[in-house]
Parts: C-alpha cells; structure tokens; sequence
C-alpha cells in the first residue's frame, strides 16, 4: 500500500468482481423472469463497473472520476436489493411469520451486499494513493 500498487489492483479486482457478480445475477434474476425492471440494473451496472476499474487501472483520472461514481451506483444499487429482496419475502405467503421457509423459497435477503462489497473495494481504490 505504500508504494501505491494496491489502487491498481484493487481497481482491477473491482472490474472482474463487477462481471463475475453481474453474470450471477443475471442468472438469478433469469430465474424470476426479471419480474421488476430493477432486476435489470445490477445487470447493467455491472458492465459498467467492469469498464470503470479496468480504467482506473490504466488512468490516474478515471481511478479518481469514474470509478468512484460508478462504485458509489453499485452500493446504493446493492442496499437498495437488499431492501426489495426484504420487501420479496414479506410478500412472499405468511411474510416474515414464515420466515425459515421464506428465507429458503424466497429471493436472498443478504446476496445483495456481494455487489456492494464489490462497488466498496472500487470506493476503496479511489481513495488510495496511486504509484508514481
């Protein structure tokens, strides 16, 4: 961290979390039909991701501009999941008064937050000193 390396590679470590929990996601949501639109955005956000910590890889400007907006989408997008999944399994026959079965059978009230460690390891490499 002294010489600066690891905002380079935490930058990139962004970029391939982004895609990998993108395409899960996607595999996830597939399972429901997309049934909400907002089921597309951590789809679309993950790309996107993806292309900021590749950027702030190369560019001392993008590690400092894009990458932090583009990680600060990805964990609002993340605790807002995290709340409509909450909202899903409330929804869900007998709501959080069958909870142990609600919590198996309904969406993963805790998965969101793999993105938003994810948008928090690019708001972390925005914050470290780059190498020289």
């Amino acid at each position: 961290m002294r010489t600066g390396h690891f905002e380079r590679s935490l930058s990139g470590l962004t970029a391939i979390g982004a895609l990998v929990t993108a395409a899960e996601i996607y595999f996830e949501h597939d399972k429901a039909s997309f049934g909400n639109r907002l089921m597309w955005l951590p789809v679309l956000l993950g790309p996107i991701g993806a292309v900021s910590g590749v950027a702030g890889v190369v560019s001392r400007t993008a590690a400092k501009t894009a990458l932090p907006i583009t990680s600060a989408a990805i964990v609002a997008n993340g605790l807002q999941g995290v709340y409509l999944h909450a909202r899903g399994i409330a929804q869900k026959p007998g709501g959080w008064r069958n909870l142990p079965y609600n919590l198996e059978m309904g969406p993963p009230l805790l998965a969101p937050l793999l993105v938003t460690v994810v948008g928090g390891m690019g708001l972390l490499a925005a914050v470290l000193r780059r190498e020289q």
